[in-house]
């Protein structure tokens, strides 16, 4: 059964609900109650998924104050800037709230960026100041932004959350949905986090799915990830010197999901193995690949990461005949290089989010970080067939777009075949006209169809979602809008 998203669904309606900050809620209300005396915008700024558009957003519903929320990241012009984010500033009293004012949202406020986006900055430095209306301006990086625009503002900085906030906020979310977890689940995946409020709640829900009984850490698909060991040290343990139980604990250290450790891995092992070690090795990739295919083959169950990950550390390492020394020179997958090298695969993403964006009633950001790869995982491998069909009618997908978000090879049959069924379906809804597309699996279970791949087959191309390709964190803290996306 496909479920609204959890961040979505329980997110804070007023500033006493938004977990941590509690200092930068308490200026955030200073800076409302004596708005009538500066007049100046606010800056709320600080990492991705802490809750600083939440806040802003739970200020405006207890001011009572109707809010307009624009992205800069989406409208970077002078003129849409102006049009848009000044119109709504300068806006008169008479579709304010009670005390004649209405707050104007703008996130994503550091990705203007000089000449790129043509008086873009300017523009939005103008907007503030000659705001007649209360205007809160998100970014994750403060220093981003123009000196200009800083100085026009106050600024209110937003910290990571602490890992026992976070953890009873997981609790009280398992409470309603009649989840019953041990308090050492919650503090794993609350500590695997990082102070981020949003992603621990997308990690409770996607390890919940498959839980019968009991959420316990065993559950939990990757364990605790101690992120100060990184990606290439974990490379020379598993190639040139650990033990097979080495390399499996320095595999469970690394922040990467086992899907995305397994293309790391793939792409490193000709560079340290040869002949019969280089054989063997691919004999265990195999079988974690095999392991990574149940998981998506319909039932999404994570519990298949943890087989996974041991075939490809501890058997990889296995493979190895003694031990390895010298410098070794790794690489990111060069799938991820591709991606960052080429602007059809930019273009491709960004024109799938937009569709997105305009459809659900949520930001290019929203649509980009969060959605797409939540689209991704329900249709790995276009497995769960009934649900690949729904989005592609939804979102007007082509066989390259819906390629791009599953992973499967653009030209297959089995593209080619959801392509042609999601524009039937289309068709059949038009000529009904009476129900979204997507109403009528909101509340259905998700099985396999006869047409899915057997668990363990896998596609030659790899997913384009998830990869920040442009150096950019693109990220829109929470949007305001409750989408129920099937």
């Amino acid at each position: 059964m496909i479920h609204m998203d959890w961040t979505e669904e329980y997110r804070p309606e007023t500033l006493d609900d938004v977990q941590g900050n509690k200092s930068a809620r308490r200026d955030l209300r200073k800076w409302a109650a004596e708005w009538d005396q500066h007049g100046k915008a606010v800056i709320l700024h600080g990492r991705p998924g802490i809750g600083k558009t939440t806040a802003a957003h739970a200020l405006a519903n207890d001011e009572d104050w109707p809010s307009i929320e624009m992205n800069a990241s989406e409208q970077r012009t002078k003129d849409v800037v102006n049009k848009i984010a000044g119109s709504a500033a300068n806006m008169g009293t008479l579709q304010a709230g009670v005390d004649g004012q209405r707050l104007v949202i703008l996130d994503e406020a550091d990705s203007l960026h000089g000449n790129v986006d043509r008086g873009g900055t300017g523009a939005m430095t103008g907007v503030v100041k000659e705001a007649e209306q209360p205007v809160i301006l998100v970014a994750n990086d403060f220093y981003d932004m123009s000196r200009g625009l800083r100085n026009a503002c106050k600024d209110i900085e937003f910290d990571l959350v602490d890992n026992s906030t976070i953890a009873r906020h997981l609790r009280s979310i398992c409470e309603s949905e009649d989840i019953d977890a041990t308090n050492d689940a919650l503090k794993a995946i609350a500590s695997k986090s990082d102070g981020d409020v949003r992603g621990a709640v997308n990690d409770l829900q996607a390890v919940s799915m498959n839980v019968d009984g009991t959420l316990t850490v065993d559950d939990l698909p990757t364990g605790t990830r101690d992120r100060e060991e990184d990606m290439f040290a974990f490379l020379d343990t598993l190639f040139q010197e650990g033990t097979p139980q080495e390399a499996r604990e320095a595999g469970y250290s690394v922040d990467e999901t086992p899907d995305n450790l397994f293309n790391w891995i793939e792409d490193n092992i000709t560079a340290e193995y040869e002949g019969d070690e280089l054989w063997k090795a691919y004999s265990f990739l195999a079988r974690a690949d095999e392991w990574l295919g149940r998981v998506y083959s319909g039932d999404f169950n994570f519990k298949y990461w943890k087989y996974a990950s041991d075939q490809m550390t501890a058997g990889v390492a296995a493979s190895r005949d003694g031990h390895h020394g010298g410098w070794t020179r790794y690489g990111p997958p060069s799938f991820w290089m591709k991606l960052g090298q080429t602007s059809g695969k930019r273009n491709t993403r960004d024109s799938i989010a937009r569709r997105i964006a305009e459809n659900s009633n949520v930001s290019m950001g929203t649509a980009k970080d969060e959605v797409l790869p939540f689209l991704a995982t329900i249709t790995h491998h276009c497995k769960n067939r009934d649900v690949t069909v729904a989005m592609a009618a939804v979102y007007e997908l082509d066989e390259k777009e819906v390629s791009f978000i599953t992973g499967s090879g653009e030209s297959t049959n089995k593209v080619e075949d959801i392509v042609r069924d999601a524009e039937t379906m289309r068709a059949e809804a038009a000529v009904a006209d009476d129900s979204p597309l997507l109403q009528g699996i909101e509340n259905s279970d998700i099985v396999d169809s006869d047409e899915s791949s057997e668990p363990g087959e896998t596609d030659t191309e790899s997913s384009g979602v998830g990869d920040d390709d442009d150096g950019e964190e693109e990220e829109d803290d929470e949007d305001h809008t409750q989408t129920t996306l099937f």
